[in-house]
């Protein structure tokens, strides 16, 4: 079985942003630190785990309240599955994924949103 697998520039502008490359593990609820030393206060990855929706259906992974989406991405499963969307959503409270898959009604889609307190 082929998978095509994406994950959006959102994701590598964060660690060139932060200083460099991450320390820590990508889904620890506490605050992380990047390569340069700094915290990201109330850093989170929220996961929506792999399932079968619609051609185009977005599935989006919501930041916890008080948290926005600071970077995201998401992955397309299938034999021929194309990821045709990864991006956040107009709020910035959350990031959408959506793809197809040629000849089937259907597509795997898994999502993922890293959320932080921003401030604003």
């Amino acid at each position: 079985m082929k998978m095509n697998r994406a994950i959006s520039a959102g994701v590598l502008a964060l660690g060139l942003l932060a200083g460099g490359g991450w320390s820590a593990q990508a889904d620890s609820a506490s605050a992380q630190k990047p390569a340069g030393g700094a915290k990201i206060p109330g850093y989170e990855v929220v996961r929506l785990e792999n399932q079968n929706v619609p051609n185009f259906q977005r599935r989006v992974a919501r930041c916890p309240k008080g948290k926005k989406v600071i970077g995201g991405g998401a992955e397309a499963r299938g034999n021929e599955a194309i990821l045709v969307g990864s991006f956040p959503t107009d709020d910035n409270r959350g990031w959408i994924g959506l793809g197809r898959q040629p000849g089937s009604p259907t597509v795997g889609i898994s999502v993922f949103a890293i959320c932080a307190y921003t401030g604003r």
